[in-house]
This record gives structure tokens, C-alpha cells and sequence, in this order.
């Protein structure tokens, strides 16, 4: 069967709902928190010689880029089909390629031919290092796209905050551009102590912040959901994070050949204006907004919060559904979805919260919602008498329910 068949009968079977397959990725220079439901003995599932999973991505149409050694289709979301007594997989970027504005909606695919975001899990035991991604223009330079990003803990999976619960973001005002030319200098030396010209910023669960392309950030060790546009372009700015030494190739990662070891490219990759403005917090912070009037919203058996929105790149929402409640939500536009709690029926789907995975199985936990499906609602019912329901919601560029 043809890959234009499969995508037609998932997207009929699933009546404009298509099921994902969990995808795990693994970082080499991190290691896990161990906070994202996957079994104990499956964290090095890839090997040692590739470091632990601590990533899922989800909705994802953009292959992680994790050097030579990167496994084929790593980081992208599989969507499965029951095609009679046989369980088929295939590609959520071929889907996306076949049935077009039939799956992400007239405006996104003609201004992008493409699904553009993506989200994920990341889990680390410990801070990630200081670093970096490039907007439009300097990504391009290496045939990249810039990657806006923005950061929400959710509490599901923060029972413990890990080693460093603060992320340091951007410079402290009055860092001078040869403090930070020095620190890169002597990258290869040591702890190049990058840090010190920084502010750490504790962080609260149910809370999130706005992280736009330029912008260096060490992010802390709560497990955090993280939408972004569809890149995975970095560059790694800090030697030594905790005590995990950085290799140096990754400071010089998606920089184009012929500016290989000139430090003024990397010191134009930073935008100046964003890692020194003395309002960091009230520009980039973010506390979960209605998005409707609570009372409203109650009376109808749910909760719903915008949790990620000073990006015009991507959204994403928080959804609760309260105990023995069944809901119709409406949204203007194509979203993936990943369960954080509960179990019920969405649409035609049974659709529960695993609370262990193993490496390779199938969850009926995420999900990719078609325009189509979304602007006519989707009908959830909460099967459980205690237990909420809550999921969190990704969606394209420029959201229009999103009112700024």
C-alpha cells in the first residue's frame, strides 16, 4: 500500500486524529532525569557509545541532528495504522507531504509546505550548557532554520527538581562582548566559567519562559516540555557543565565551514540586545492564561490555559478535563498532543497516561489533531470519577486563537 493510502485510511480510521509513536532521543552529553515514564533498563536503549535518552519529541517532522553516529528517522514521529490484523507505521512528515492542507490546514500548508514546529520532553539529571540557536539568517548559512523556542514544567513529571532546578539565561547588563570573546577563547582549557557573566533564575513548576533564537541559556534540570520551530540547530557556548565536559566541536556545531575558529562569529551569532535587557524577566517569563473566563470554562467541565505565547513561531495550551466530564473543544487550527494525566475517549480513541514505556512500544498517549477535526471539536470524555484529564497542546506559527 502506497504511503497516499496509508495517510487517507489513518486519517478516515482516526476520523482526522492520527496516532503517534513514541520518540525517544538521545543526547551524548547529557544524563537522564529519568522523569519522562521510560523503563529503568531502557535509557541506554541506543547504547552507551550514543549517552541516555532524555528526550521525546512529539509532532515531530525534524530528524535530531546527533552527529555520525545518529540512527535513521531519530526524532521523528511515526504515526500508526490498524490496517486489519496488521499494525503499520509510517512517517508523520510523509502524512503531512500527502495530504497537505487536508491535515494541516489551508494557511500552514501553503505558506510552508511543511508542519514547522515540533515539541518535546527534555529530562536531564543535571544543567545543560550555555548555548545557543541561531536565527533564520545565520541557520541558513548551513542550510539550518533558526529555532525560537519556550520552556513549561509540568508538574506530572517534576516530582523532583533533579541536581540544578535554575536555568542561567543571557548575560548580566554590563557584560562587555571581549568578557564573553575571552571565555570562548579559552573553550578548549577547561571550565571557561562562561557562567559567570550570567543570572540563574530558579524555576516553578506550572511556570514557563519565552526563549527567541540568540539568546544564550543553560537550562535547569526540571524535566520540561519545550516547543520550537522545526530545527534543531545549537551551538554550545559553556566547556563544562557540572561535570560534564562539553567537546569542542559542539561550540563550533551549524557554524558554515569557512568560519571555523573565527570567535566573531560566534560572538555575532548572539544578539546582544535579547542576553543584556535589563527587563529579561517581565519580556520572557510566562504564567499559565485562561483562555476563556474561568468560570466560563468550569461550567463546562474543563480548564484550559495558554502556557506557552510570546512566540509567533508556535503556541501550546494546557487542557484539563475534570472528573466524569465529557467536553467538546474547539481550535482554529492543527495541534499535537501529548496525555500528562487521566485516561478517557478522544474521539474515536481510547486514550490513557502510561505510567512506564518500554523502548520500541506503543502508547495510546500522543496524538496529532487535523485542522479539519479541530475547528469542528473534538469531543473528550473523562471515564474516571477522580482522576483529571490533562494534556498539553502544540500548534503552528501564528495561532489564530492566540489574541497578543
Amino acid at each position: 500500500m502506497s504511503i497516499r493510502l496509508f495517510s487517507e485510511k489513518a486519517f478516515e480510521q482516526g476520523r482526522g486524529i492520527l496516532r503517534l509513536v513514541p520518540a525517544w532521543v538521545p543526547r551524548s552529553f547529557c544524563i537522564p532525569g529519568r522523569r519522562i515514564k521510560l523503563h529503568p533498563d531502557d535509557y541506554y536503549a541506543l547504547g552507551g557509545i550514543r549517552g541516555g535518552i532524555d528526550e521525546r519529541w512529539f509532532s515531530s517532522t525534524t530528524p535530531a541532528d546527533n552527529g555520525p553516529l545518529t540512527s535513521p528517522d531519530e526524532g521523528l514521529s511515526f504515526i500508526v495504522f490498524q490496517d486489519g490484523a496488521k499494525t503499520e507505521k509510517f512517517l508523520l512528515r510523509d502524512a503531512v507531504t500527502e495530504l497537505k492542507n487536508m491535515l494541516i490546514g489551508e494557511r500552514l500548508w501553503k505558506q510552508y509546505q511543511a508542519w514547522p514546529m515540533y515539541s518535546k520532553f527534555f529530562d536531564n539529571k543535571g544543567p545543560l550548557p550555555h548555548h545557543i540557536h541561531h536565527n533564520d539568517d545565520y541557520a541558513k548559512l548551513t542550510n539550518q532554520l533558526g529555532k525560537p523556542e519556550a520552556y513549561y514544567f509540568p508538574p506530572q513529571v517534576n516530582n523532583h527538581g533533579a541536581d540544578f532546578p535554575y536555568t542561567f539565561f543571557g548575560f548580566e547588563p554590563g557584560t562587555t562582548r571581549e568578557q564573553v570573546r575571552q571565555a570562548l577563547l579559552v573553550f578548549a582549557k577547561g571550565d571557561n566559567k562562561i557562567t559567570s557573566l550570567s543570572k540563574a533564575y530558579r524555576l516553578d513548576v506550572g511556570t514557563g519562559w519565552d526563549v527567541p533564537p540568540g539568546l544564550l541559556h543553560a537550562p535547569g534540570s526540571l524535566c520540561t516540555y519545550e516547543p520550537q520551530k522545526a530545527s534543531d540547530v545549537f551551538a554550545m557556548y559553556q566547556s563544562l557543565a557540572g561535570t560534564t565536559v562539553v567537546p569542542q566541536e559542539l561550540l563550533w556545531k551549524n557554524t558554515p565551514k569557512n568560519k571555523l575558529g573565527d570567535i566573531d562569529h560566534l560572538l555575532e551569532v548572539i544578539d546582544w540586545e535579547l542576553n543584556l535587557d535589563p527587563n529579561f524577566v517581565a519580556n520572557r517569563f510566562m504564567q499559565p492564561k485562561p483562555v476563556k473566563p474561568v468560570k466560563e470554562m468550569q461550567a463546562s467541565g474543563y480548564a484550559e490555559n495558554w502556557i506557552c505565547y510570546k512566540s509567533n513561531a508556535f503556541s501550546a495550551k494546557e487542557l484539563t478535563v475534570f472528573p466524569g466530564q465529557t467536553v467538546i473543544i474547539k481550535d482554529s487550527t492543527a495541534y499535537g498532543m501529548i496525555m500528562m494525566q487521566g485516561h478517557g475517549k478522544m474521539g474515536v480513541w481510547d486514550i490513557e497516561t502510561p505510567a512506564l514505556i518500554r523502548f520500541g512500544q506503543l502508547t495510546h498517549d500522543e496524538f496529532f489533531v487535523s485542522e479539519q477535526a479541530a475547528k469542528e471539536g473534538v469531543k473528550i470524555m473523562n471515564l474516571s470519577k477522580s482522576d483529571p484529564i490533562v494534556m498539553l497542546k502544540h500548534f503552528g506559527p501564528e495561532n489564530p486563537d492566540l489574541k497578543k
